[in-house]
């Protein structure tokens, strides 16, 4: 969906509502909840739009305060290699902004999403002066490392159930995406889109995996009944 204006331009100061949707908000003393509080800004981007770009330098520490976003790359023949999905509760790009690197993906919006934005210097700021948000990043790091370390093992595997389990395992991971709870508001078809696979065959793997037991197929959504089993297919499949 096209838009007439930047991400950037429709920016604005969050809500308290969505203040206290931020899940290190509550890990800051009264001074540094304040210093973030007058630098965060939301906005809404549009199915389709793209918020973070390969190559470009990071400005912002983002998070998804409602819908659901893409993180990918294009490989030299312009085949696109997806990561992982981010829904609600979900910031990411911090070992970027660690760095003041360019981005090394592409984070697209795949439904209309509100998305938060912390810029770079005071991301930097709270590592400087709040043991609560460094402890904070620090669990983010080590549980995105082990996120794509299982997501590589599962890539190499090749087989469908598991591909969709693990997605689905991923954005279940309460650490990363406290948002989601027990269940993700998310279509056949973008769960497609984050897998790689058609509509058709991750409608199958889902009735698999409802079959077992682990999740539970809802109208606009997924309750997961046991991530334990669904982790476990991950090593099992």
């Amino acid at each position: 969906m096209p838009t007439d204006t930047s991400l950037h331009q429709r920016r604005r100061p969050l809500t308290e509502s969505e203040l206290e949707a931020i899940p290190w908000i509550h890990l800051l003393k009264p001074e540094e909840r304040q210093r973030a509080a007058d630098d965060l800004k939301v906005a809404e981007a549009a199915p389709g739009e793209t918020l973070c770009r390969t190559g470009r330098p990071a400005t912002y520490w983002f998070g998804v305060i409602d819908g659901l976003l893409k993180m990918s790359t294009d490989n030299a023949q312009g085949q696109t290699m997806t990561y992982t999905g981010i829904p609600p509760g979900g910031w990411f790009g911090e070992g970027t902004a660690l760095k003041r690197e360019a981005y090394r993906y592409n984070i697209q919006a795949l439904r209309s999403s509100r998305v938060a934005g912390l810029h770079v210097d005071t991301f930097h700021w709270l590592l400087d002066h709040s043991i609560g948000f460094n402890r904070f990043v620090m669990n983010q790091l080590n549980e995105r490392l082990g996120q794509f370390i299982a997501a590589r093992e599962i890539d190499r595997m090749n087989n469908p159930d598991a591909r969709v389990a693990r997605s689905l395992a991923a954005l279940f991971n309460p650490v990363l995406y406290p948002g989601v709870g027990e269940v993700l508001r998310i279509t056949q078809q973008e769960l497609a889109y984050l897998v790689g696979l058609s509509r058709q065959r991750v409608n199958e793997a889902l009735t698999t995996l409802a079959t077992q037991g682990s999740i539970r197929v809802e109208y606009g959504g997924l309750r997961v009944l046991d991530l334990a089993a669904l982790r476990s297919q991950l090593v099992a499949s």
